[in-house]
């Protein structure tokens, strides 16, 4: 066997709870990328609802690449959530209409931050709050209950409200390495006969294979 289905909503059977995260969204503006999965004991099929404010006239996208661990309740906050803030009131007025629609916000007016993006192989904890248009690089790991504000450098372990840098898992020039060979574009094959060097940081191994 070369690995398990990606596109098995179920990958452990018996424990419903964990899916592969790309089989249960519905959303267009949501792009999940193959092994990620969501572990929710009330089950995968809720994790849109944890992707707040996030309409479709606005158009962001919520982008999560492959091999991605994401724990239950973490919230994606899109920017569908911000008010106008250069005026004396920020309550959305025109959202209300009967008469109020005067009140519009011109092009431009809203705050927006883009498309929110998490890298491959990122570990996201429990409860973790991720804000519009952050970037989130490949490797990294966000603690339990940390809110991120802003940009994660690949491979860096962040933690806190807001979240803040702890520590570099690797070396910059390891960090590089990885990048450059990123195994999670590997068919599964090639990645099920090269498991031993990935998990047991074997980076000389993976340097040399074809």
């Amino acid at each position: 066997m070369f690995g398990p289905d990606p596109d098995n909503k179920e990958p452990m059977q018996g424990f419903p709870q964990v899916g592969y995260l790309k089989n249960f969204i519905k959303n267009e503006n949501i792009i999940v990328g193959d092994y990620t999965y969501y572990d929710d004991p009330d089950g995968p099929e809720n994790f849109e609802k944890n992707v707040l404010y996030h309409f479709p006239f606005i158009g962001d996208k919520l982008i999560i690449g492959k091999f991605c661990a994401i724990a239950k309740n973490v919230t994606f906050i899109m920017n569908g959530a911000n008010h106008k803030t250069t005026g004396f009131s920020t309550y959305p007025f025109q959202i209300f209409a009967n008469g109020w629609e005067t009140a519009m916000p011109k092009e431009g007016e809203l705050p927006y931050k883009g498309d929110t993006e998490i890298g491959h192989d990122v570990w996201i904890g429990y409860d973790v709050t991720i804000m519009p248009g952050v970037k989130i690089g490949h490797g990294a790991i966000i603690a339990s209950k940390a809110v991120v504000t802003k940009d994660v450098s690949a491979y860096s372990i962040v933690a806190g409200n807001p979240a803040k840098a702890i520590k570099k898992r690797f070396e910059q020039v390891v960090i590089n390495e990885l990048i450059d060979i990123a195994w999670w574009e590997w068919p599964a094959e090639k990645i099920t006969n090269n498991l031993k060097a990935i998990v047991e940081c074997d980076l000389s191994a993976l340097q040399n294979i074809k």
